[in-house]
């Protein structure tokens, strides 16, 4: 789980890094939360 966990924040950093926009950013951290999300849900 934790492993998980560090790999999706460190896609989430890599994907929020790379855009310019406050719009980008949102989008960014909602895919990385989306993520994150699905990781729990396939852990339970």
């Amino acid at each position: 789980m934790r492993k998980i966990l560090t790999c999706a924040a460190l896609a989430g950093a890599i994907l929020v890094s790379a855009c310019n926009t406050i719009e980008g950013v949102g989008r960014d951290v909602a895919s990385a939360g989306d993520t994150v999300a699905g990781a729990a849900d396939d852990n339970k």
